[in-house]
């Protein structure tokens, strides 16, 4: 096999396939909206949506291209080419291509496709990645806070007295939420401060009253 390392195209270039939209089709497209980036991006299944709401959640800084380059190279004489489905950069300039296929799915020239985009990634410095799953509750439980992930205005100082109460240690998430003498304010701000992990839950766990809250130390 050959294949050349691609570069990495600027944030401003547009994705290299257009996302449509036509009665019929089998795959779910959409455009998903980023609190890393700020920006709409899109994607061509609910499977890839999914991936961009995990890496806004576990992202703190950085940027994301969906669908950012073709890559064209040879296996045994035949020609063949394959666009990764995302590329995250972080601050530092690091790298990490991403690709998305749900496990059990897919024909035997992905599986290449697959393996010529990591060897091409690994030649250029990158990191790649190919997401067959996620763990259903911990996923689950990442879409319930990410409706709480936008920017909220707290005037009654709600999230300091959460992030104050919880120092001292592990407290039950309705537990927490009544030490400050407003618990239905209290759980919205709360669910905030999950979201950007200021404070921490076992993600594997239902989230719910029960759930044992954490202090984060050391920033996020």
């Amino acid at each position: 096999m050959s294949a050349h390392a691609p570069a990495l195209p600027p944030p401003t270039t547009v994705p290299v396939r257009q996302f449509s939209w036509r009665p019929g089709q089998r795959h779910r497209p959409g455009l998903g909206y980023s609190t890393l980036t700020g920006r709409l991006h899109g994607f061509e299944s609910l499977a890839e949506r999914r991936l961009l709401l995990v890496l806004d959640f576990v992202a703190s800084a950085g940027e994301i291209l969906s669908q950012p380059f073709t890559l064209r190279f040879t296996v045994s004489g035949r020609r063949m080419e394959h666009v990764p489905d995302f590329a995250v950069i972080d601050d530092g300039g690091s790298v990490l291509v991403v690709d998305v296929r749900p496990g059990g799915r897919g024909q035997r020239a992905d599986a290449v496709k697959f393996a010529a985009t990591a060897r091409a990634a690994t030649a250029a410095g990158w990191a790649y990645v190919l997401v067959a799953g996620w763990r259903p509750r911990a996923v689950e439980t990442v879409e319930v806070l990410a409706g709480w992930r936008r920017a909220m205005q707290d005037r009654l100082g709600c999230q300091e007295l959460l992030l104050a109460a919880v120092e001292a240690g592990p407290m039950r998430l309705a537990q927490l939420a009544a030490t400050t003498g407003m618990p239905a304010v209290a759980r919205a701000h709360l669910l905030h401060l999950l979201w950007h992990r200021r404070l921490a839950v076992d993600l594997d766990d239902v989230l719910g009253d029960a759930s044992w809250v954490h202090p984060v130390r050391g920033g996020r």
